[in-house]
């Protein structure tokens, strides 16, 4: 891939989220891509490398039926980062590890997340999620 707008790369990975292209989403992130997701109790889960996120979207697209809407996007001037804010709306369907059993919950919850861009790819997506937003049954 050629290096690209850090704006359009970030489309570029909501797109393919939204998609369920996970093929296509990991071709925007480095062998080495850094994950950090924010959990219930404040602290962070870190996984790093391609098959790391591979599992987590096999998991969340078995598990979760989500859409990122009112996508708002902010890169800085070197595109060595980008910020985004954005809605996720979603589906429970499959009960989650240590989550309440999935009954078809439905959920629209406030989100962002803050991007590393490396070589036109992204290097580390940090999503800090606010307080129980990883618990369906609490939308």
């Amino acid at each position: 891939m050629t290096d690209i707008a850090a704006d359009t790369l970030i489309q570029r990975y909501f797109d393919a989220f939204n998609a369920r292209d996970t093929e296509g989403f990991l071709d925007l992130l480095t062998d080495d891509v850094v994950h950090e997701i924010g959990q219930d109790d404040g602290r962070t889960a870190r996984e790093t490398g391609k098959p790391a996120f591979r599992a987590f979207l096999d998991r969340t697209t078995r598990c979760y039926e989500q859409k990122v809407v009112d996508l708002f996007v902010m890169a800085s001037p070197d595109g060595s980062g980008a910020t985004a804010e954005f809605t996720l709306l979603g589906v429970y369907l499959e009960t989650d590890a240590g989550l309440p059993e999935a009954e078809g919950q439905r959920y629209a919850r406030p989100a962002g997340a803050v991007f590393e861009i490396r070589d036109g790819k992204v290097a580390r997506v940090s999503n800090p999620y606010p307080g129980d937003a990883l618990n369906p049954a609490q939308a």
